[in-house]
């Protein structure tokens, strides 16, 4: 085989390569054109003649009948998705759903908070294994490693999140994406399916690292009463747009899309997650587990950021379609939300029955009624526990503040990929 650098020289060749007599009579590649021209000279001696003269290759009937299609093709039934022609979307003609524009056009913004979201979420790139999991397998083998209320909280956590981002990931994708018609937005729900894959890995790391058995911890949506009905509740109130035959545009169909939204981005991401994220952070702080407390650190990073884009997304739908937020449907949107805020506290009494790690379930009922009303003024309705605390300041701290080193030592909070990382 030649290399470039061999390319012109006779004398890598090794073998002559095989010849036909027109081909032999024909200057080498390398060498420069003779000056003296034959007498006369035929369009046949000229490469370009050579090849006409050479017999084509018969076509084959699979060909054929490739080529017979593409002549046939009727351009007509993508003219809704692609238009030649066209005129070029202006910023005006976006709108997060029901758009008519071009949803291929990404350019021009007309949402930079949510281009700026994918651009954070690509910078906060991590991965499972680069988490040292080594101090956790021996706590967790170790007898009095840890006690069995920590235990029952580690199996509880990696039962009811392993199932619940996958349940998350089939939701945006089959679901969500379809009808969100804001082409930026569209770019950050890519990403954080991807992220959704990232804390499913995460969950199925801990759960192979620490030896358990997978067949239990990957069935308690199924088996055990507090993680599956956080689990169905989930299902039930997300399932209803990603019927292959459900399309936005009216009423009905436009608020069955907000009630998906908020129940997926608002309970599910905005409350169900935190009973065990608060629980799992806590060991960690106490230097307990501290592996798997630094993947629920930066998976809690990740789903803050969702929550963020999601609350962004049903204010944005709530501001293009007011006809869509009746007094009705506020009410029925606060029902929704608290029901989630109770299915969570009946979580936190299951994995909590006696107090540990500083807290018990008497306490974090009191963190989930001040995440709850949080939850509510953010997309505008009032807050259901007057004078509701936060219990757990640290929460916080560990969410919003950007540059820290974490109480692990082992690497800076904002885990942000090389060619971003700022040290300043």
């Amino acid at each position: 085989m030649l290399s470039w650098d061999e390319y012109g020289d006779d004398t890598a060749l090794e073998t002559p390569p095989k010849t036909t007599p027109k081909q032999a009579d024909a200057p080498a590649l390398a060498e420069p054109a003779k000056s003296a021209e034959p007498a006369e000279s035929s369009p046949a001696e000229t490469p370009e003649a050579a090849r006409s003269e050479q017999p084509s290759a018969p076509v084959s009937e699979t060909v054929k009948k490739a080529q017979e299609r593409i002549a046939a093709l009727d351009p007509t039934p993508g003219e809704e998705e692609l238009e030649l022609g066209a005129e070029r979307v202006q910023v005006d003609d976006k709108r997060m759903i029901n758009c008519r524009a071009d949803l291929n056009q990404l350019v021009p913004f007309k949402y930079e908070w949510a281009w700026q979201k994918y651009l954070d979420g690509c910078a906060n790139h991590w991965m499972p294994q680069e988490i040292n999991m080594t101090a956790d397998v021996a706590t967790w083998k170790s007898a009095d490693g840890l006690s069995d209320d920590e235990r029952r909280i580690i199996m509880r956590s990696l039962g009811y999140f392993s199932t619940a981002d996958s349940l998350v990931a089939n939701n945006l994708v089959l679901a969500i994406y379809r009808h969100i018609t804001c082409p930026e937005a569209r770019q950050y729900l890519l990403r954080q399916a991807f992220e959704e894959a990232i804390h499913t890995h995460a969950y199925q790391y801990c759960i192979e690292s620490l030896g358990m058995d997978e067949g239990e911890v990957f069935n308690m949506y199924r088996e055990v009463p507090s993680v599956a009905k956080k689990a169905a509740w989930s299902i039930a109130h997300t399932s209803g747009i990603s019927e292959p035959t459900f399309k936005t545009g009216t009423l009905e169909a436009d608020q069955e899309l907000l009630r998906n939204l908020i129940g997926f981005y608002v309970v599910t991401e905005g409350i169900f997650f935190y009973c065990g994220f608060t629980q799992i952070l806590s060991m960690g702080r106490r230097n307990k587990m501290t592996g798997v407390a630094e993947q629920f650190q930066y998976i809690l990073r990740d789903e803050s950021m969702h929550l963020n884009f999601g609350i962004d997304v049903i204010n944005q739908i709530k501001l293009e379609n007011p006809q869509l937020w009746t007094d009705a449907f506020a009410e029925e949107m606060t029902l929704m939300i608290l029901e989630g805020t109770e299915l969570e506290i009946n979580y936190a009494r299951d994995t909590m029955p006696r107090g540990v790690l500083g807290m018990n379930a008497s306490i974090m009922e009191e963190y989930l009624h001040f995440i709850a009303n949080r939850r509510l003024a953010q997309i505008g309705l009032a807050e259901a526990y007057p004078g509701a605390q936060n219990p757990f300041p640290w929460m916080s701290e560990i969410m919003d503040l950007r540059k820290e080193k974490n109480f692990f030592e082992t690497r800076v909070i904002e885990y942000q990929t090389g060619g971003a990382l700022s040290w300043d």
